[in-house]
């Protein structure tokens, strides 16, 4: 037993886990922060850097082979090789900004921060063992216990994983060249990514098999719609409504069965991704042994507002089973440590979480979308806005998109959720979600004023279609803008000449 007890112990060095043990040193706390293998998680390796990484490159090719192509020039291309090598430097710049953070930090505040290579895992409601690779294994003590272990791709009953062929998100930064085909199995944000991805790059015919009638089923209609039209523009076949029957490595291809509509098809290809969500990382652990209760169909760790049901061990990021994000796991790191130290804050609310799908458009959410207001029979006012009448969309030739706000349908008009599909979309959404955050109506948007021409200037022509003081009525742009109260299922137009 290590004769230091500190004053927090985070099991976990992914975004969750390395936010919490600053947080702790902001309060001045004795913290150690154990990772049993890379600091940063998924967050930069196998994750969020390497597809997002991956996406800005692609895009770019995706740009220059618009313009060329229309030029009557052949396509321009950037081998594989390439490719790693932009991943690889990414990765390795966050990767020693990490490390030299971590070794600066324990030379500056010593007293207060501890890094230990090694697994953790509880032995008590106040202990922690850490088991190096060697095999030796010490324990050391805390008040208090953060549990931020996170995640790991999920695999499918009867298809065997070997991250050669059949592939999740673990290994495909590892492959050696672009596949010649690839199936995606996983119609959610992260399959409809990297379908994005590779037919940017115009090198892999990509299949995706979705059981649903569209991808990206939790989004309204028009988004889903729009990324579709994209995907199958560049040569994507999308497998709408299909079940996956079987899939198995023949012959160093991967063949794969679906049924649809009661028909049966035979397809093969290179490579396969699974891309069906995640799973926890608590197994072994320590969480029977100690107590710690698990959440619904045992699948997380059950929380109260990121406390479990032993008062001083906390969960934070995917193992708690929210919303699987490196900014939302970041955001309960804190809060835990705030509850720990600070007992007098707010709940964490995650109203105002917002998020970005790198897809073709890519699209930015926050707060709800129609079809949730719909599904819960909540009353409310829309308002669309396409780009085409952008003066910076029309100024940079990308005109395909829309901004669509949500508010409430009375005379505060106070913001239930907002999507925007485009370029920058990610930027504009800042504004309303703070107004989210504050429980505020778009009065104050409205007195706004936006740098001309800028995308956000569309968040501003909304917020005043539903004030009726926009400049161009949606009454006249019927194709382009649209103002509409929707009670009930039913859709009322708000302007009228």
């Amino acid at each position: 037993m290590s004769n230091t007890r500190y004053d927090l112990i985070v099991i976990g060095g992914g975004p969750a886990g390395y936010a919490a043990a600053m947080r702790a040193i902001d309060y001045g706390k004795k913290v150690c922060l154990i990772e049993k293998k890379r600091v940063g998680g998924a967050g930069v390796y196998h994750g969020a850097l390497s597809s997002k990484t991956l996406w800005e490159l692609s895009q770019r090719v995706k740009n220059v082979n618009e313009t060329i192509i229309s030029l009557g020039r052949k396509p321009y291309e950037i081998s594989w090789a390439e490719v790693k090598k932009t991943l690889e430097e990414a990765i390795f710049e966050r990767k020693f900004q990490y490390s030299c953070h971590i070794k600066l930090l324990k030379n500056m505040a010593g007293e207060l921060f501890s890094y230990r290579r090694g697994y953790g895992k509880l032995v008590s409601k106040n202990c922690v063992s850490i088991q190096k690779e060697n095999g030796d294994t010490t324990e050391i003590e805390a008040d208090n216990i953060l549990i931020a272990t996170g995640s790991r791709p999920r695999t499918l009953p009867n298809i065997t994983v070997d991250e050669k062929a059949i592939l999740t998100s673990d290994g495909i930064d590892l492959i050696e060249d672009y596949p010649k085909s690839m199936v995606i199995v996983g119609a959610g944000v992260i399959g409809c990514e990297y379908a994005t991805i590779f037919s940017n790059f115009g090198k892999t015919k990509v299949y995706i098999i979705d059981r649903a009638d569209q991808i990206l089923p939790f989004e309204d209609n028009d988004i889903s719609k729009t990324v579709a039209n994209n995907l199958e523009k560049r040569g994507v076949t999308v497998h709408h409504k299909a079940q996956l029957v079987r899939m198995e490595v023949v012959d160093g291809e991967v063949e794969y069965e679906i049924e649809s509509d009661g028909e049966r098809e035979v397809i093969r290809v290179e490579k396969a991704l699974l891309s069906v969500g995640r799973v926890a990382n608590f197994d072994n652990i320590g969480l029977e042994e100690v107590g710690v209760k698990l959440g619904p169909q045992g699948r997380y760790i059950g929380d109260n507002n990121t406390q479990t049901n032993i008062p001083n061990i906390y969960a934070a990021g995917d193992i708690s089973g929210r919303i699987a994000l490196v900014n939302v796991g970041e955001i309960e790191g804190r809060h835990a440590v705030e509850r720990m130290f600070d007992k007098d804050i707010n709940p964490l609310s995650y109203d105002n979480v917002c998020t970005i799908m790198f897809l073709e458009p890519e699209v930015a959410a926050v707060g709800m979308n129609e079809k949730q207001c719909i599904e819960q029979n909540i009353p409310c006012r829309v308002v669309k806005l396409d780009f085409s009448v952008m003066a910076r969309a029309i100024a940079m030739r990308k005109t395909q998109g829309f901004f669509k706000i949500i508010v409430t349908n009375d005379d505060d008009m106070k913001i239930l959720g907002m999507r925007a599909v485009g370029e920058h979309a990610s930027s504009a959404i800042e504004a309303v979600a703070l107004l989210i955050k504050m429980d505020r109506g778009i009065a104050e948007l409205a007195e706004l004023v936006h740098p001309h021409p800028s995308i956000v200037e569309g968040v501003q022509e909304c917020v005043r279609m539903l004030m009726n003081r926009s400049v161009f009525k949606s009454s006249v742009f019927k194709d382009k803008l649209a103002c509409y109260s929707l009670v009930d299922g039913v859709k009322t137009p708000l302007q009228r000449l």
